[in-house]
């Protein structure tokens, strides 16, 4: 081999060697996903289904059920489905205590999927999630192809600069190394810098097809993904509730929500005399939800459903429905001050201003998530009259949030089990107008969900106008 081969040769080895060292693809695929929490309210139980990640499949899958105080005994069917074709059953114990109790099921391909559950005695809930796959995007691929192609044409360049008789011919090969190599440093630089497709799930209806391969199909398009608002229609079906959502546009039931809040919709409910259900209803078709009502006053109630659209965000739609019932009307409700709620004594603190602080203090750290949240926070007003006739008419309807303190490097968020924070659980809120409200603040401590009523009246002075 001649000189001038063997210098050509050294310096592509340390071409090869910096664009290895320093050219690695830093693009994701698809996420192994995280921990999908869904709160339900399934007949008279309140419900937090914990359906644990799967990185790969065929795969088990781990389902953990969170139980409330007063949570009656029973057994939970679930099964999982793919395509309509159920693939796996399992039965779920639940115990007198509250608490976590698992069941196994199995997953055998990505794509959307269905956790189907029931006890036996109404409508089976239906929840929908993702196993997701692990995708190589295009530029990696051209990537890591590129280096290998290199390697081999290296390993030619070699062969033929040893056995040739004219060492140019090395040159050959030597050539296609390095256009290997401007291969894989082009796709390493772009790999880094192009937006990856539209994911399904969130931003896309999920298909087995765009979640295997979401590049197959992922062009640069000027379609507005935006969705309208949905309608909402709720029947009082012999202590039940039906809610119908359907698309504002073309009338269709609404197959698109996604999980927001650890629920799919967030029902919320205040009776005639202002006593407040924060519901989570089971899904049983597309825009057909159920939740089964406990003991209800009757007259009319106040009724906003919160939830979210794949391509539309956030929405909160308000309706009223008629109920019977016989339970006895709420009393009402202290302005701040500390009193005790199902045993446990609240400090309820008010500071009023533009915005205005609500912190409700608790006996211990020992606060637990509800709902991927430290504490919620409901508000109707200003007005005068009966409650629910007033949270009806409220020109305000806002739910507000107390965030759990984030933790470095935690990917999914704590479930229920974690028993870590307050004592103290702090709102900010800014009124729009001065007058009568009245608030529902809510935590969960030992597995029971806390809610406390209250009304602040704010001045005129402390409204945000």
């Amino acid at each position: 081999m001649g000189s001038k081969s063997r210098a050509a040769l050294l310096m592509l080895l340390a071409v090869l060697g910096i664009a290895a060292g320093g050219g690695t693809a830093h693009a994701d695929g698809a996420p192994s996903g995280t921990d999908v929490q869904v709160a339900q309210t399934l007949g008279t139980r309140e419900l937090t289904v914990i359906i644990r990640r799967v990185d790969t499949t065929p795969s088990p899958l781990r389902v953990d059920v969170v139980t409330h105080r007063g949570t009656a005994p029973g057994t939970l069917h679930l099964a999982t489905a793919a395509d309509g074709v159920t693939v796996s059953r399992t039965d779920v114990v639940l115990g007198a205590e509250p608490g976590m109790y698992a069941g196994n099921l199995q997953v055998d391909k990505p794509g959307p999927w269905e956790l189907s559950l029931s006890d036996g005695t109404g409508p089976a809930a239906t929840i929908p999630f993702l196993v997701p796959a692990r995708v190589v995007p295009p530029w990696e691929k051209a990537t890591y192809g590129g280096f290998v192609a290199a390697g081999v044409f290296l390993l030619l360049a070699l062969a033929v600069g040893v056995r040739a008789k004219r060492t140019a011919f090395a040159l050959i090969p030597a050539g296609g190394a390095v256009a290997a190599i401007a291969v894989a440093v082009t796709g390493a630089l772009l790999s880094a810098s192009t937006p990856p497709p539209p994911a399904p799930g969130s931003q896309l209806d999920p298909t087995f097809d765009n979640v295997t391969d979401p590049y197959a199909n992922a062009r640069l398009s000027t379609v507005d993904y935006s969705r309208p608002p949905v309608n909402l229609a709720v029947d009082a079906l012999r202590g039940d509730l039906r809610l119908s959502l359907t698309d504002g546009a073309t009338g269709r039931p609404v197959d698109d929500l996604l999980i927001h809040d650890n629920a799919l919709v967030h029902l919320v409910l205040v009776s005639p005399s202002g006593r407040l259900s924060h519901l989570h209803p089971v899904r049983v078709g597309p825009g057909d939800y159920r939740v089964h009502l406990a003991d209800p006053e009757a007259g009319t109630y106040a009724v906003a459903a919160e939830l979210a659209r794949r391509g539309g965000g956030v929405q909160l739609a308000r309706s009223t429905v008629d109920i019977k019932g016989t339970a006895a009307p709420a009393t009402e409700p202290p302005g701040p001050g500390p009193r005790t709620v199902d045993g446990t004594p609240v400090d309820l603190t008010i500071t009023p201003g533009s915005p205005t602080t609500i912190t409700a203090h608790f006996p211990a750290r020992d606060l637990q998530p509800w709902l991927g949240m430290l504490g919620h926070l409901v508000i109707t007003g200003p007005f005068t009259g009966p409650a629910g006739e007033g949270a009806a008419k409220a020109p305000t309807w806002a739910h507000v949030h107390a965030m759990i303190p984030p933790v470095a490097g935690q990917l999914d968020r704590p479930d229920e089990t974690v028993a870590a924070y307050g004592p103290d659980v702090s709102f900010t809120y800014t009124f729009a107008a001065p007058g009568r409200y009245r608030i529902w603040l809510q935590a969960e401590r030992g597995f029971h969900v806390l809610t406390v009523p209250a009304v602040v009246d704010v001045p005129t002075t402390g409204a945000g106008r």
